[in-house]
């Protein structure tokens, strides 16, 4: 069995999508912990329901999220890292220990780094004037979306399309390629 982890701060639509293949057993997998860094996200709820620990971070400094993170990670079994719409950067010492691997919407090297993220992803996809956006995994190293890419899934962004739109392409692609990549890596 392959034992993940899920980090999100909000919604938790991704987190569910990892949950359904879990049940489906299209993953061979289970996730041991859900981590948040807002205790308001849904994907607390979400991952609470599945019967799944959840744990909100307490610390506000870098180092200190650093050393109460690894203290909580070594209780547990853990093959993977998921950012699933984690909206922290994760510390050098998570990085230097676990395989940690993100989504991104949009296909790096475009439209990524500090501040590039959900809706300001996609709007700055419409005002370009892209043709074509996707869905990134990444590995995550310690700069913003500069990890090794695993996958990329392209959509087209029609001249028509608003930002929601392209939110809503990229969503349905961005999840079918993690669980791609999860079933991979867990191989």
């Amino acid at each position: 069995m392959y034992h993940l982890t899920v980090f999100a701060s909000g919604g938790g639509t991704t987190l569910q999508a990892i949950i359904d293949a879990i049940e489906k057993k299209e993953l061979n997998c289970q996730i041991n912990l859900v981590i948040s860094n807002s205790s308001d996200a849904y994907a607390l709820e979400r991952a609470k329901n599945a019967g799944i620990d959840t744990y909100v971070i307490q610390n506000k400094k870098a180092d200190e999220i650093d050393l109460e993170l690894e203290t909580l990670l070594n209780q547990y079994e853990i093959d993977l890292i998921v950012l699933a719409g984690y909206l922290k950067k994760i510390g050098p010492k998570l990085v230097e220990n676990y395989t940690i691997i993100n989504t991104h919407p949009s296909l790096i090297p475009k439209f990524c780094g500090k501040g590039m993220y959900g809706m300001k992803v996609h709007e700055a996809v419409v005002k370009a004037g892209e043709k074509i956006s996707g869905a990134t995994v990444h590995f995550v190293n310690n700069q913003y979306d500069e990890g090794n890419i695993i996958s990329q899934t392209k959509i087209e962004v029609l001249p028509t399309d608003t930002a929601d739109d392209v939110a809503e392409k990229v969503k349905s692609a961005e999840k079918i390629q993690l669980i791609h990549v999860i079933r991979d890596l867990s191989q």
